[in-house]
């Protein structure tokens, strides 16, 4: 029986991405966190020592902790987190458990630094259709899921990012990390570089440039995916509100490739001879 308020890594990763995932939270001391600069999806690190300070932050959600290996250290917090009201539970065998089962890990070097509210900042250019819908989607779901989102003129970008210390993406720029590159949209960039190559986002990836770069041939469900986003586009003037109703667009078209792709509906059914 596995042990009370312990979490196996398959089980985490089944819900990590989802709207409801838990807050990851990383507890890994300095020395083991520089010994691999690299974080789980969406966690985010905090010092161990000062969990009665930051802990009350998130009495009522439920957390997931981990350090390097699943002992003391992530059981103190958790425990911790627990008295304060927190459904917090530890990662069996800690970041080298998920590390061993070969599981996504976001590079910190690739997590934009974080504003005075503790969140990342972005900033793209006003009316999203596709990619910048798509792109905010996976950082919310696996890189910061406090991140914020500026949407501008596109003539503003660079002076806006530059202005309010915020990260620039999907637009025109030979210094532009992260933006189209060769066929491949931001959103290809995005999955490649925060290390979240995963089946299931890789196909999501074919089918959100297919719908952002008219190839429509890549993928049959591209067409719907443009279709969805270009009524989205009519529905909301306000671009923050649009983002907010693509939200579930994204996460329904990636569980589809998750979980759902073999998977087909007919009506009525035939009757199955015994």
């Amino acid at each position: 029986m596995p042990a009370p308020n312990v979490l196996a890594a398959e089980r985490l990763f089944r819900l990590v991405g989802r709207p409801d995932t838990p807050v990851l939270i990383d507890v890994r001391s300095d020395k083991d966190a520089s010994a691999d600069p690299r974080v789980l999806p969406g966690a985010r690190r905090k010092p161990a020592e000062t969990v009665a300070d930051w802990g009350p932050g998130l009495s009522g959600q439920s957390a997931v902790v981990y350090c390097a290996e699943g002992h003391a250290r992530s059981e103190g917090v958790a425990a911790w987190l627990r008295a304060l009201g927190v459904s917090a539970e530890i990662l069996a065998g800690g970041f080298a458990g998920w590390r061993a089962a070969e599981l996504p890990l976001v590079p910190e070097e690739r997590i934009p630094s974080l504003d005075d509210t503790g969140a990342t900042l972005w900033v793209t250019r006003s009316r999203p259709k596709i990619d910048r819908i798509a792109c905010p989607w996976l950082i919310r779901r696996f890189v910061d899921p406090t991140a914020r989102f500026l949407f501008v003129t596109p003539a503003e970008v660079p002076g806006v990012a530059e202005r309010f210390a915020a990260t620039p993406f999907d637009i025109e720029g030979d210094d532009i990390f992260w933006s189209h590159r060769g066929e491949r949209c931001t959103f290809d960039v995005m999955v490649e570089e925060f290390g979240l190559a995963t089946e299931p986002l890789l196909r999501l990836a074919t089918i959100v440039r297919g719908a952002d770069t008219a190839r429509l041939d890549l993928a049959p469900e591209a067409a719907g995916l443009l279709a969805a986003s270009l009524g989205l586009s009519r529905m909301y003037a306000d671009d923050l509100e649009q983002l907010e109703a693509g939200m579930p667009l994204y996460d329904a078209f990636y569980r589809w490739c998750r979980d759902a792709t073999a998977e087909t509906h007919n009506w009525p059914n035939k009757k199955v001879e015994a």
